[in-house]
Order: structure tokens, then C-alpha cells, then sequence
């Protein structure tokens, strides 16, 4: 793994695959670790021929942190509720700006972006506000943040926002594995041995959940996407489940409908996670559609696509 300057801060990345395949940038989601996406994926794209390129998001891991600042997060939704300006140390655009930032250092005039949950509102925002960096848009169980979709359910919610008894490792690693059960799949097997193993690898590469607060700050105060993704013309797939609870399908669904010519798989009984179960799955979907991109770029096609060219 490797710090670079990007965006003027410092990212932790790292990347596998051939250093000449078709670049994918993988964006994790809220308050997690790069190291959070499963090594089977990542493998998985870089058999494909994919330059697989991975970072912590500002404030987690590795990356530069924002240490001692925090947000008044009602008062910050109350100004953005207002149309006024949040006052909040980053957005969802800086973080954005910052996986710009990372390709533009690392050389790539553009990629495939993809991100899951927050870091699919940060793959979209590339793609809205940097549309020279996207190849494609690969949107995993994410949404739109339009206020009239379905919220999460009460449970997940619960699970998502609370906080381990004490800050020892056994604690959060226990305190984790039952939250996450909490939106987990329904037709994949809950590996508690295999989440384990990875949260503990994460607690102690940087156990930093300070700065979970001011990513969250970040997404409830985020504008909706809705009337800026119907104006994007790019090849975009867009992948969720029908159990998740934490961004119920319909953000999906509603993600797809907004952009022009997208593809929507829905993955039955897969909620907000990725256990191993659903890894060969995405795989099936991502790699083909990758190459079908990368194939209308050698025919001539250049990004942002002609609208419909990716409609499946």
C-alpha cells in the first residue's frame, strides 16, 4: 500500500492487475476500510485483465484524518434543508474530488468507477462533477438521496448508529458482527468467522470511528442526485438486493431509472454486504459489462456515451 497527495490530502491506495488493463477504481462506503472490499472480488476483476485500484476514503484507514472536528449535524441538515450551505468540515463532492484527484496522480485519464453504499454517492458524483474521469459508473447498493425513497428500517438503522460498549478490540469486533446481522442477506450464509477476520484486521490497521461521524454529516447533508444523474449520458450498471435494509432496492431501482440507457441487476434475498456467496455474482455482471465499454471505446465510442448504447 502507498500514500500519494491528491486533491491536497494524503490517500493510502494500492492497486493489483495489469498495469495496462482497463483501470477500475473501487470507492468504499461509510466509515469502512479500503480493506473492507472481500480479496475474491478484487482477485476476481484482476484475473479479468482490470487494473483493480483501491484507497481509503478521507478520514478512515490510512488517508489523511480530521481529528478533534465535529459537526453539529442537525444544524448542518437544517441549512442544507434551507439551501444554505452546510457548515461541515467535507462533502460528498470534496470526497468525490478526492477519487479524481487520486486518478489524475496516478496518471489514469480515466476509469470504471465503482462504489458501494456512500462510496456509490461518491461514484456518482465522479461521474456528475469529474465526467472526464468515468469510463463507466458501477453503482452497488446505493441511491439517488432523493427524500422520497424509502428510508432504512428502524433496526438497521439502529445497528448502523450504535456504539460498542468499550473501544477494546474483542468488544467491537463482537459489537460489529451483531449489527451487521442486522442487514445482512437472507439467501447468502452469514460467514461470522470469515467478518471477523476482517474486522479485526481493520481494527487494528486504524480503529478511528471519529471519523464515521463526519462521513455521515457528509451524506445526510448531501443534495439529491435525482434531476443530475437524468442529465449523465455514460455506460452505468447499477447492482442491489432485495433484502437489503440499510438502502432498501428501491434506491437502486431508482438510481437505474434516472440514468439514461443504465443496466439494473437485482440480486434476490442479498442485503447490505458482500459475503462470498454474492462475489461471483457481481463478478458475472461487472466484468462483461466492463469489457463491453472498453469494446465501444476501441470501436470509436468515446465517455460520456451516446444515451441508450448500455441498455440492457
Amino acid at each position: 500500500m502507498t500514500r500519494i497527495k491528491a486533491n491536497g490530502i494524503a490517500l493510502e491506495y494500492d492497486e493489483i492487475g495489469p498495469k495496462d488493463g482497463a483501470p477500475i477504481l473501487l470507492i468504499m462506503g461509510f466509515g469502512s476500510q479500503m480493506t473492507s472490499w472481500p480479496g475474491e472480488f478484487r482477485e476476481g476483476l484482476a484475473k479479468a485483465g482490470l487494473c483493480v485500484i483501491r484507497f481509503d476514503n478521507r478520514d478512515v484507514g490510512l488517508s489523511q484524518k480530521w481529528d478533534g472536528v465535529f459537526p453539529d449535524v442537525p444544524a448542518a441538515q437544517a441549512r442544507a434543508a434551507a439551501g444554505q450551505k452546510p457548515e461541515l468540515p467535507y462533502t460528498l463532492s470534496d470526497m468525490a474530488a478526492d477519487a479524481a484527484g487520486l486518478l489524475d496522480e496516478l496518471g489514469i485519464e480515466s476509469a470504471h468507477i465503482a462504489g458501494g453504499s456512500m462510496g456509490g454517492m461518491i461514484a456518482q458524483l465522479v461521474a456528475i462533477e469529474h465526467p472526464a474521469k468515468a469510463r463507466s459508473l458501477i453503482s452497488i447498493f446505493s441511491t439517488t438521496s432523493d427524500r422520497s425513497l424509502p428510508r432504512s428500517t428502524p433496526e438497521a438503522t439502529a445497528a448502523l448508529m450504535s456504539k460498542p460498549a468499550s473501544d477494546d478490540k474483542a468488544t467491537v469486533v463482537a459489537h460489529t458482527i451483531k449489527a451487521r446481522r442486522s442487514y445482512a442477506s437472507t439467501a447468502f450464509s452469514f460467514d461470522e468467522a470469515r467478518l471477523s477476520a476482517l474486522i479485526g484486521g481493520n481494527y487494528d490497521r486504524s480503529y478511528y470511528p471519529q471519523g464515521a461521524l463526519r462521513h455521515w454529516a457528509a451524506i445526510v447533508t448531501a443534495a439529491p442526485r435525482t434531476e443530475r444523474l437524468k442529465k449523465l449520458h455514460i455506460p452505468a450498471l447499477v447492482l442491489h438486493g432485495t433484502a437489503d435494509t440499510l438502502i432498501p432496492c428501491a434506491g437502486g431501482r431508482h438510481t437505474a431509472e434516472c440514468i439514461p440507457g443504465s443496466e439494473y441487476r437485482e440480486i434476490e434475498g442479498w442485503g447490505h454486504e458482500i459475503p462470498l456467496g454474492v462475489v461471483s455474482l457481481l463478478l458475472d455482471a461487472i466484468v462483461p459489462f466492463v469489457a463491453k465499454v472498453e469494446a465501444m471505446r476501441e470501436d470509436g465510442f468515446s465517455t460520456p456515451a451516446a444515451p441508450g448504447c448500455c441498455a440492457g
